[in-house]
Formats: structure tokens, sequence, C-alpha cells
């Protein structure tokens, strides 16, 4: 949504002017109501934390900062001198981020709210950035380690207990069988381990999205989804989009599965998960390796009923490993946000009992390149 769409949906009261100002600026911005909940946040702002509103405005923000915070001080002092207020030098630490030092500025909007603006330092994008490329690094050579010294161990594990199964007494069939089917499981996990290794841009054409998610549906009604409530809302209207066709159909029926593994955790019969399109009009992302922001107006929602994402693992969901199933790997949604990613687009979720929504954002392919 635009600057001043988002703003006004919080009643933050700005003309076109000062709304599009707040969303354009080069740097992070924040609006906090008189609540202390952050409810507005520029595209810097997500740029800089690595995370979408919906993630960041999770919980009161007065109370995730520590005490005798310089951010606070800021706000009330924005408050009580009803005027802009200045800080230099902050050492701030938010949303799991290592502290940071920045200039900081507040400001009272006149309805309790506060804009709060902050000028970076040190270069924490930088930092943040060298951080997280060290991390996927290290997935990347675990990845590559484990196709490489797994994988042939593990066609020779599976090959002898074919051969043990086929000459087995009755008795000692089940547990060659039970060989078979872990070796299977293991080299269904390095597989996947092995598809971080895989850092090459995809191949984009064009690609009408329906397309891929009537595909999508097709593989869950006849699979997971059997007997589910899965329904469509379409915008028939989108243009297609840049994207690789595998890539895009693993991202969806990633999404799908897991929405339809929550509703059917219900047991009652009543599960249901709905895919929705539409286009979102000023929506703009920030592309892989600090390029400038782009436009991803194309939006595709997954949504459920089932019981929710755990709140203890919701900031780090798209995080190698993290998982609330019992036997889960923790990789789908972790692959997913790589594929994404890849694709110039944006993922983020919102959760609570009974509701859950995915949502991706994906740039729409250039009229020179459109479908005929």
């Amino acid at each position: 949504m635009s600057g001043r769409t988002r703003l006004q949906s919080f009643g933050v009261d700005m003309d076109a002017l000062k709304a599009a100002a707040f969303e354009l600026s080069p740097d992070p911005a924040l609006v906090v109501d008189a609540a202390g909940s952050l409810v507005a946040v520029n595209e810097a702002a997500e740029s800089l934390f690595g995370q979408g509103l919906a993630l960041l405005a999770r919980g009161r923000f007065r109370a995730a900062l520590p005490h005798g915070s310089a951010l606070v001080s800021l706000l009330n002092r924005a408050i009580e001198e009803n005027g802009r207020v200045r800080e230099r030098g902050i050492q701030i630490s938010l949303f799991g981020l290592p502290p940071f030092e920045a200039d900081g500025a507040a400001a009272p909007l006149g309805d309790g709210s506060v804009l709060l603006t902050l000028s970076v330092r040190n270069g924490l994008g930088n930092e943040r950035n060298a951080h997280e490329a060290a991390g996927l690094r290290s997935l990347v050579g675990l990845g590559r380690m484990l196709a490489h010294e797994i994988k042939n161990p593990l066609a020779g594990i599976r090959g002898a207990a074919q051969l043990l199964k086929s000459g087995a007494k009755a008795e000692d069939v089940p547990l060659a069988q039970l060989i078979v089917e872990e070796t299977d499981r293991v080299r269904r996990l390095v597989d996947r381990m092995e598809a971080f290794s895989d850092d090459a841009l995809p191949t984009l054409t064009p690609i009408n999205i329906h397309q891929i998610l009537d595909r999508v549906r097709a593989l869950a009604s006849n699979g997971f989804a059997d007997g589910l409530g899965l329904k469509e809302i379409y915008d028939p209207s989108l243009p297609p989009v840049p994207g690789d066709e595998d890539q895009l159909i693993q991202i969806f029926l990633n999404l799908v599965k897991n929405a339809a593994e929550a509703a059917n955790s219900r047991n009652d019969g009543r599960g249901e998960v709905s895919i929705h399109t539409a286009y979102r009009h000023g929506v703009r992302v920030r592309a892989a390796k600090g390029q400038a922001l782009r436009g991803a107006p194309l939006e595709v929602r997954i949504q459920d009923n089932g019981p929710g994402v755990p709140e203890h693992i919701r900031e780090s969901l798209f995080q190698p490993f993290v998982t609330s199933k019992t036997n889960g790997a923790g990789l789908g949604l972790a692959l997913v946000a790589k594929l994404v990613a890849g694709h110039g687009g944006l993922i983020d979720f919102e959760s609570e009992p009974g509701r859950t929504v995915f949502r991706v954002l994906l740039p729409i392919a250039a009229p020179e390149d459109a479908i005929s």
C-alpha cells in the first residue's frame, strides 16, 4: 500500500505530501502511538530491521525496549516538550539486532503519536548484511558438505538393506524396511539442504501467477488437502510476474501444504484454506545486494483457520531449522524465503488462533516481456 494509505489506516492525520515524505525518506522512520504500539514504519525502517510492519508491530513497542532506554527518553521528551527533540549517539537494540549507534529525532503528531527517525552512524546495514551473508555461507557450506559426504554412503546403506530384506526371515523384514525408509528420509533431508547451496539466480520469464496457483491447487486437492475446504479468490486482471515456474510452484505448494496441515489439525472437519490474489498499488521492496527499491505489487495470500503459529517461533519462522512440527526439519519456510527473495519479492505473515495469513509480494513483468 502507499505511504498515505498505510498511515491513514492507522489513524495518523497526514496529507499526501507528508505521507510521501515519510514513506520515501532515506532515514528509517517509525510512528509510535499513545499506547506505545508501533503503528507505521517506512521502507527504510523495514529494510534496516529486515522485517515488514506486520512483524515489527507485534506487541507494544515501548514494552520491548530495555529499562532506561534512550529511545523511551526521547519519545517522552517529545511529548512533554510538545516539539521536535534530538539525541545524538543513542545506543539502540531492537528486534533481535546487535546493538548499534544512531542519532535519533522525535516529534509529536498531535494525536498522542510520535514520529521517530533514526540516522544510523556505524553502517549497521553493511554489518547486518555481512552477518547474514556469513550465516548463509555457513548454510551453503553445510548443504554442500552433506550432499558430498552423506549421499554416497546412503545409497550403499539403502542397497544393502534391500538385499537383506530380500533374503531376510519374515520377522526381520520390517527391520530391513525400516532401514530403507530411514535412509530415504535422510536423503530427502539432504536434498533440501542441498537446495540452499544453489546460489545461482533463477531464470525469469513472464508467467501467469494463476496458472501456477491452479497447478498447486490440483496437486493439493489430490494429495495433502484432499477433503479440506480449499477456495480461491482471484483478481483475473493481474499482469504476469517474472518467475521461474518450478520455483514458484515450490513456493506456493509449500505454503499451501503448511496451511492445509494447520487447518487439518483442528480435527473438527471445518478446516479451510483460501488462496487470494490482488494488486497492491505502491508496494515496493528492496532488492538484493543493496539495490534500489522496486515495485512488488502482485500479492498472493495463503490463509488458513488453524491454531496459528506458536508465539515463541514467530520472530524466527523463516530461519533454518525453526519448526513447530514434531517431525519437521525446519527447512521449508527458510527455502521459501530464499526463493521469494530470488524473485525480487517479499514474504510476510500474520497469525492468531483461527487465522493465519502468509503474504507473498512479487514484481510484475515489464510490458515488453508480456505474455503474448
